[in-house]
């Protein structure tokens, strides 16, 4: 039986290792539980090579070719796999989003990144980094633009987004941009592309005051959860930590506002912010 063939990276590099890593262990006639097994690792692990939503690192690429005799395959297309344009440690979370069928998100003090729009996402950038050149902050925009082009689909994923009434009310990037942000987000719910709600500053303290945080689910794999804060952040798979922090998300959820109040809110500030701009 022919190998499998080289990745060809200009695709979708990770999915397409995933695939090749099923048929690899498929023809050894091993389950994803045996060849971990082998590998000192979970058969969920195996999953979520298989799937696409978790990178595999050149070490474990070599094993990989040892225990399936794949002729070095994995340990050569796993650089196609690594090559990104966004930082290593966020490049696994995009890849993911990609894979997933639900994504749940709240952010404290920005719009999220796929809900963001260029001169938005162009005025985060600079803030992150102020002594940036302006040619690399453009390619972190246009990075965090490619991102969004996800919701061109008219269903999938599905993304339910909790925005803090903080990031509504933080001008930044100026009146003007604040107003199109706002309206592209309200865009996005009133075509029920997302559902979203606003946490009010009436909530008082909540459950995610720490942090942001992002929740995924996938057909095929075990659900992620990625969380953040300054210059800080981890992605984890451990059933009690996704499970923990799903309830977390649930609070929020308890109380934010309706989709139908937050909305009104979301296009009465984009007005405020259209009128104060242009009085």
């Amino acid at each position: 039986m022919a190998g499998p063939k080289d990745l060809d990276p200009s695709s979708s590099p990770r999915a397409l290792l995933g695939a090749e890593l099923r048929h690899a262990r498929e023809r050894k006639g091993l389950s994803q539980e045996q060849l971990g097994q082998r590998l000192f690792v979970s058969g969920s692990f195996i999953g979520q090579l298989e799937a696409g939503t978790r990178r595999m690192q050149p070490e474990f690429a070599r094993m990989l070719d040892e225990v399936l005799e794949t002729g070095g395959f994995f340990a050569r297309n796993c650089k196609a796999a690594a090559k990104s344009k966004y930082p290593e440690h966020f490049e696994v979370v995009v890849e993911s989003e990609t894979q997933a069928t639900t994504i749940r998100e709240y952010t404290p003090l920005l719009i999220p990144g796929l809900l963001q729009t260029p001169a938005y996402a162009r005025a985060v950038n600079r803030a992150y980094d102020p002594t940036t050149p302006d040619e690399t902050i453009e390619e972190w925009m246009e990075g965090r633009m490619a991102r969004t082009r996800m919701l061109d689909h008219p269903t999938k994923p599905v993304l339910w987004a909790v925005l803090d009434e903080a990031a509504l009310r933080r001008e930044t990037g100026g009146r003007a941009v604040m107003a199109e942000a706002l309206r592209h987000v309200a865009g996005l719910a009133r075509r029920s592309r997302i559902i979203m709600q606003v946490l009010p500053f009436s909530a008082g303290a909540h459950s995610a005051m720490q942090g942001a945080l992002k929740l995924m689910e996938f057909t095929d794999a075990p659900p992620l959860v990625y969380f953040e804060g300054v210059r800080t952040w981890r992605l984890e798979d451990d059933p009690a930590t996704v499970t923990q922090l799903r309830f977390v998300y649930d609070l929020l959820v308890a109380s934010a506002l309706s989709q139908e109040q937050s909305l009104a809110l979301v296009e009465a500030l984009a007005e405020d912010y259209a009128h104060e701009e242009h009085p």
